[in-house]
């Protein structure tokens, strides 16, 4: 059994008993090369790849990878992974599906509260000496508190509903659109009740997105539907960057058609320097807060999302069937 490795090299070795792995098992870590040729010269003749979320694994590396059984993402996302080429070949592709959704909860609940609470400028007012000035100002503005929010959740999945009990806890009214309906004794348990897509952009001051990345969703979020949002609305992201429409998020910024944004992912990653939302004009540069990607990489996510990667490839090694297949 090799296993080619398309991440960090410091982070498996942190996150990963290797020492628990059967001996007879080759690793080969490629960290993020995403030279083809070179990744066949390292690890053209393995059985698994074990890939970062965000690394991509083209029908060209599937197809000339003769060995190749299983691709696995160390994350929940793998829109980089060619599903179709990898089915066709009948290599299965798996994801940790709801390890990280605690996490990424609390990256949801965190934006949320900066983004009300003006944390980034208000920390750069404070170290500019301008303490006094941004209190006086912000007191006269208003700041609104979590549980006075109507928040709307879009995508009732494992990290939607792990959103959904902590906003619970701050009071919140709690709304949701999935596109299945869940059962009505979890709608109570959760304290959020179904809405229509249009109904949570129109109704909701946050709107909170924990869609995946794919042909349906991508682009969701642009200029019309910002134009259905309240003005004093915000936007929440710690899905995927390619769910919302970026030129379209600064319009909407910039006519004041919502107010703010909290976004843990934009896209493309890694994120340069030239990206239009990096480079934004002065008038809206304190409407957006930034994580860099953070929500799903704890401590306690990255050890669960390893585990369940080197559990799936003990049962393709004892030829069982792995679990969470994503590409049917």
């Amino acid at each position: 059994m090799k296993v080619l490795l398309m991440t960090s090299k410091e982070r498996v070795k942190r996150y990963s008993d290797l020492s628990s792995l059967p001996k007879h098992w080759t690793l080969v870590f490629a960290e993020y090369e995403s030279n083809t040729q070179k990744l066949l010269n390292m690890g053209g003749d393995a059985d698994v790849i074990f890939v970062d979320a965000i690394q991509p694994v083209t029908e060209e590396l599937i197809n000339s990878m003769p060995n190749l059984k299983l691709i696995h993402s160390e994350g929940v996302g793998y829109d980089r992974i060619d599903i179709k080429a990898a089915a066709r070949k009948g290599v299965f592709v798996c994801n940790n599906a709801a390890a990280n959704s605690k996490a990424v909860a609390e990256q949801a609940i965190l934006l949320m509260l900066s983004v009300l609470r003006r944390t980034v400028e208000g920390n750069t007012a404070v170290r500019q000496g301008k303490q006094i000035e941004a209190k006086s100002k912000w007191s006269l503005e208003g700041i609104k508190e979590l549980w006075s929010c109507h928040v709307g959740i879009i995508g009732m999945g494992a990290i939607g509903r792990e959103t959904a009990k902590r906003l619970k806890a701050f009071e919140s009214k709690v709304s949701y659109y999935s596109r299945h309906r869940l059962p009505k004794n979890l709608e109570e348990e959760l304290g959020a009740h179904y809405l229509p897509f249009e109904d949570i952009l129109k109704q909701c001051d946050i709107v909170s997105l924990h869609l995946p990345a794919n042909a349906e969703t991508r682009n969701l979020m642009d200029l019309e539907k910002f134009s259905i949002m309240k003005p004093s609305a915000i936007l929440i992201n710690t899905a995927r960057g390619d769910i919302v429409n970026q030129d379209d998020l600064i319009a909407a910024l910039k006519n004041n058609l919502i107010a703010g944004a909290g976004l843990d992912t934009i896209s493309p990653e890694p994120v340069t320097i030239d990206n239009p939302l990096i480079q934004l004009p002065k008038e809206i540069l304190s409407k957006i807060t930034f994580s860099p990607h953070i929500g799903g990489v704890t401590e306690q996510a990255f050890a669960d999302m390893h585990r369940f990667v080197w559990d799936n490839i003990k049962r393709i090694d004892q030829g069982n069937r792995p679990k969470n297949i994503v590409n049917g």
